[in-house]
């Protein structure tokens, strides 16, 4: 049991004991200690008030005395109005770093049983991966590998939005104007030249536009009876018969796309266990439909098309299949929520997608319920803002889309001219400089995206992510690499004996203290589907290890016992750091 629990339980107690009355679990709040003031753990005393029918300082001075008469590790406590502060013994911290803190399992938890699918990326097959992407997989990745570390056995899910209009314009435009251009002919990643030909199609569309509208069309009727949009609908519905030329087009030119994403996903260092693609899922169903009409959960409008009413769940009538049978996007969103649960069996789906679709996971999830699936308890859209350039807007149908592949080579430039200046790669040879660089850039542009909550619209600056002395990925990378070289010079042993100290210096308590609280920062992230709370915390572990780090020698301390402790120190926190940083998917450098 841990400190923590203790107290609660005690404190449970304490109040049985002392004022003959029952307290929940759920009544008992028990926090950190704020800086200002001396302590640990803090209990809040109001909630017992009522059972003492005293004040809350008289209230705290009895509770006080009972933990500490209870509680070896108690060994002083003080009162702040309805506040007690419990002081623990240096010799519980001490030990809390020999045992628990330094085990290379720290922060991790047993396996809990459940199973998991993580849906991100779902990038549609007409052009690159975008900033926005970026968040989404960067995002997608980093909580699936906390979850992992919560105990969770996690599948991370792709489904590809491969098949529909958006589609076709791209294949269209790539048949009337690329005169045979392939990725190895152009030198363009496939996904890029595909892109290209998805701008054109937009370009042409919109001169045949103009051109219909000068000869006395509306805008509406212009956009309608283009003949470019008109062909991209036939080059749809062939698509759907099965022609055999489109359907060959199309494999040729997705296959392109995928081979670009495949690059582009091992840059981010991201990636999938299951591929989902829309043009194996978008029959996929009507059997529900069917189902819900037979249950009563549907019904049907006089034109045959199928409806739900959500107006008592205070949304509206929601269309789930038009009048000619065909579906609609929630149609087959219903049918891939079904075969993901009948692929896995899993517990939880969590959702990675923007917050533009909020509504529609919550007519989805809802409609699951109504459906009696038992499963669709577990379904959570993991909604996150928009990320925006000092620049501006991404506008991808206008070709001035941030590209993915071109902020990765922005980062890792950037990292390469800040590292530079500052003159410590001189002994590198070419291909260690190259792997530092990458890492940096990367560094800081994940951590940049993931230290911030995803509900939160962002601004990246990618010359503020790069900052050796900021809220950012290679100050702590920077810190990562600091600690390496004291370890290094030192020739420290992880298994050499440590003796605890006759007095604990203010930053070295500090220290093991907040190493302690690294599985709570997981288990917070975890439930929460955020990694801002671990990204954060690394940074204060960080930052305050760059404390100790100035304040008190360690090479050099007055003798070899202090020494030991502080590389001992030292060197969990180094290993807390590479963890931590791991699960957001970032690589710490281990010299810089």
């Amino acid at each position: 049991m841990n400190i923590q629990n203790q107290i609660i339980k005690v404190t449970q107690r304490a109040v049985k004991d002392l004022y003959a009355a029952d307290l929940s679990e759920d009544q008992i709040s028990l926090q950190e200690t704020r800086k200002e003031f001396e302590g640990h753990f803090t209990l809040v005393t109001f909630p017992i008030i009522r059972f003492s029918k005293k004040s809350p300082e008289q209230t705290g001075q009895e509770i006080g005395e009972y933990l500490k008469n209870e509680i070896d590790s108690i060994v002083d406590f003080n009162i702040i109005k309805g506040f007690l502060n419990l002081v623990l013994s240096s010799d519980y911290w001490f030990e809390r770093l020999q045992t628990e803190i330094t085990d290379p399992d720290h922060g991790f938890f047993p396996k809990n049983g459940k199973k998991l699918m993580l849906e991100y990326s779902s990038p549609n097959t007409n052009k690159p991966l975008h900033l926005g992407h970026i968040r989404n997989n960067l995002l997608g990745y980093s909580v699936a590998e906390i979850l992992k570390a919560y105990g969770y056995e996690v599948i991370k899910a792709n489904l590809v939005n491969d098949r529909g209009i958006h589609i076709c314009k791209s294949m269209l435009s790539w048949k009337l104007y690329g005169d045979g251009e392939t990725p190895e002919s152009s030198g363009l990643k496939g996904d890029h030249l595909v892109g290209k030909y998805y701008v054109r199609f937009d370009k042409e569309y919109k001169k045949q536009i103009k051109g219909l509208i000068s000869s006395g069309h509306t805008e509406e009727e212009a956009k309608k009876n283009a003949p470019l949009i008109k062909e991209a609908q036939s080059m749809l519905q062939k698509w759907e018969a099965h022609d055999p030329e489109v359907v060959e087009l199309w494999r040729m030119m997705n296959g392109w796309v995928y081979a670009g994403f495949a690059e582009t996903y091992k840059q981010l260092g991201v990636d999938f266990d299951k591929y989902y693609y829309e043009s194996d899922t978008y029959l996929l169903g009507k059997d529900i439909i069917q189902e819900g009409l037979e249950s009563g959960v549907f019904y049907k409008k006089d034109d045959n098309s199928v409806w739900i009413d959500l107006t008592d769940d205070g949304l509206d009538e929601k269309l789930v299949l038009r009048g000619d049978g065909t579906s609609v996007y929630i149609t087959q969103d219903l049918g891939t929520a079904q075969l993901k649960y009948d692929d896995f069996k899993i517990d939880e789906s969590i959702y990675v997608v923007g917050n533009e679709q909020d509504y529609h996971f919550k007519v989805l999830f809802l409609i699951l319920k109504k459906l009696g699936k038992s499963w669709a308890e577990g379904l959570f859209h993991l909604s996150y803002g928009m990320v925006d350039l000092p620049s501006g807007k991404m506008k991808s149908r206008e070709g001035t889309v941030v590209d993915a592949d071109d902020l990765i080579e922005e980062m890792i430039s950037t990292a390469k001219a800040r590292t530079e200046e500052l003159g410590k790669v001189s002994d590198f040879s070419s291909e260690e400089k190259e792997k530092l660089y990458y890492n940096i850039g990367l560094g800081a542009l994940k951590y940049f995206l993931l230290k911030v909550e995803p509900k939160k619209r962002l601004l990246f600056d990618p010359n503020e992510s790069i900052d050796f002395q900021g809220h950012t990925g290679p100050f702590i990378q920077y810190t990562y690499a600091r600690i390496n070289s004291v370890l290094n010079k030192s020739g420290f042993n992880v298994e050499t004996i440590v003796e605890k100290p006759t007095v604990f210096k203010e930053s070295e308590l500090d220290l093991i203290q907040l190493l302690d609280r690294f599985p709570e920062k997981i288990e917070a992230s975890a439930k929460e589907f955020s990694p801002a709370q671990l990204a954060n915390y690394i940074y204060d572990l960080s930052k305050l290890y760059n404390k100790f780090y100035h304040e008190e020698s360690i090479l050099k301390a007055e003798d070899e016992h202090i020494k030991n402790f502080r590389l001992k120190l030292s060197k969990v926190t180094a290993l807390t750091i590479a963890k931590g940083m791991k699960l957001l998917g970032i690589d710490v450098p281990e010299r810089m």
